[in-house]
């Protein structure tokens, strides 16, 4: 599957019951996973890595259904590499500002 189609699959599972519950709550549990995930990573677990990283990506995948933002397609600002420098791999310098 592509990441289209796992949104699509997503909507299918969860899409009414997570509109019914609204962004920001969708978001909030968005959050709560990735911090699932950092203890998961934190603790070397690839089990529990491996599920706490499909469970961010599917509430990830939620919100950006709400939003009505198609997962796929706002990947393409990645399609040629670094957005701020244009190269694959990024040659950035390496203080993150988290504005990539």
């Amino acid at each position: 599957m592509d990441l289209k189609e796992y949104q699509e699959l997503i909507e299918k599972i969860y899409y009414e019951k997570d509109l019914k519950r609204g962004l920001d709550q969708t978001f909030n549990w968005f959050v709560e996973e990735v911090g699932e995930l950092a203890r998961a990573i934190r603790k070397k677990d690839k089990e529990k890595i491996r599920e706490e990283f499909a469970d961010c990506l599917a509430w990830l995948l939620s919100v950006a259904s709400i939003l009505g933002i198609d997962a796929e397609q706002a990947m393409d600002k990645y399609v040629k590499g670094c957005p701020k420098c244009g190269k694959t791999p990024c040659i950035c310098e390496e203080n993150r500002t988290g504005d990539s």
